[in-house]
C-alpha cells in the first residue's frame, strides 16, 4: 500500500533507514494528518529517490520514521535553468512553485535595471519550491539561488550554457519553436521584469553568442505567465515531455 501523504526530508533514505522527525514535521504527519504508528509515508530528499517508510515513533513534538521500500527512483530534471526578476510577492511565488513543477534544474532571481523588488527571502522560496515538488510527486527540489544582479551573473556566464532570451519587444515575432537545435544541451530561460529590459540590458543579451532571442506570442504577457509559457515551449521542444 503506497502512502498518501508525501515529505521532503534532508536526511539520507535507504532500506532500514530511520529518519528523525522535527518539531514541524510531527505536528504536520500526526497533528494534521493525523496518522499513527504503522502509517506509511512517502520520502524524499532529492538523492536517494522515493521511499516508503512506516511511522515508527510518534508524538506531538517529534518522532521517527523507518524505510521499507523504494517506491521511485530519483528523477532528475532537465539541465534547465529559470532565470526571472522578482515581482509583487505572491506572483513571485507562483513563479518558483511553477519552475518546480515543470523541472526546472534550478532557479535564479535577478536583479535588472527596471526590477521592482530589490530584496527576496530565500529561504521562504526554497520552502515553496520543496512545497511544490511534495504536491507534484517530483523527486528533485530546484536549488533556488539568492538574488543577484543579471550584469554580475551574465559576466560569468557559461560558453556552454544556452540562453532562450524571451524578449517582450519582439512580440510577434520569431517563435521558440523554430529552434531546432540545443537538444541535450545545458539551457537556461531569461524572463524580463515588469517594466521590461532596459535598453542596454537588451543590447547586451542580442549580442550574446549563446542567445536565442525569442517572442511568447502575439500579446506582452505577465512575468509570471511568461514563466510557465516559455517553460512549457523548453520542455515540448527540447525537454523530457
Amino acid at each position: 500500500m503506497n502512502a498518501k501523504v508525501r515529505l521532503y526530508v534532508d536526511h539520507p533514505l535507504g532500506a532500514g533507514q530511520t529518519v528523525p522527525l522535527d518539531r514541524d514535521q510531527a505536528h504536520y504527519l500526526f497533528g494534521v494528518m493525523r496518522l499513527a504508528v504503522g502509517a506509511r509515508v512517502a520520502l524524499f530528499n532529492g538523492r536517494d529517490g522515493e521511499w516508503q517508510a512506516e511511522v515508527a515513533e510518534a508524538s506531538k513534538r517529534s518522532g521517527v520514521l523507518s524505510c521499507v521500500e523504494q517506491s521511485n527512483p530519483l528523477q532528475m530534471p532537465p539541465d534547465l535553468w529559470l532565470i526571472f526578476a522578482p515581482i509583487k510577492k505572491a506572483r513571485t511565488d507562483f513563479i518558483v512553485e511553477k519552475a518546480a513543477e515543470m523541472g526546472a534544474a534550478r532557479i535564479l532571481p535577478v536583479g535588472t535595471e527596471f526590477t521592482n523588488s530589490e530584496r527576496i527571502r530565500q529561504d521562504r522560496l526554497q520552502a515553496h519550491a520543496v512545497e511544490a515538488a511534495e504536491q507534484c510527486g517530483g523527486t528533485y527540489v530546484p536549488e533556488v539561488a539568492e538574488l543577484q544582479k543579471l550584469s554580475g551573473l551574465l559576466d560569468h556566464w557559461p560558453a556552454e550554457r544556452q540562453l532562450m532570451f524571451c524578449d517582450e519587444a519582439e512580440v510577434g515575432q520569431q517563435l521558440f519553436l523554430d529552434v531546432t537545435q540545443g537538444e541535450g544541451q545545458a539551457w537556461a530561460i531569461l524572463i524580463g521584469p515588469e517594466g521590461g529590459f532596459s535598453p542596454a540590458e537588451r543590447k547586451r543579451l542580442h549580442g550574446m553568442a549563446q542567445s536565442h532571442v525569442v517572442s511568447l506570442g502575439p500579446r506582452i504577457l505577465r512575468a509570471d505567465t511568461a514563466a510557465v509559457a516559455a517553460m512549457t515551449l523548453w520542455q515540448q521542444k527540447l525537454g523530457d515531455w
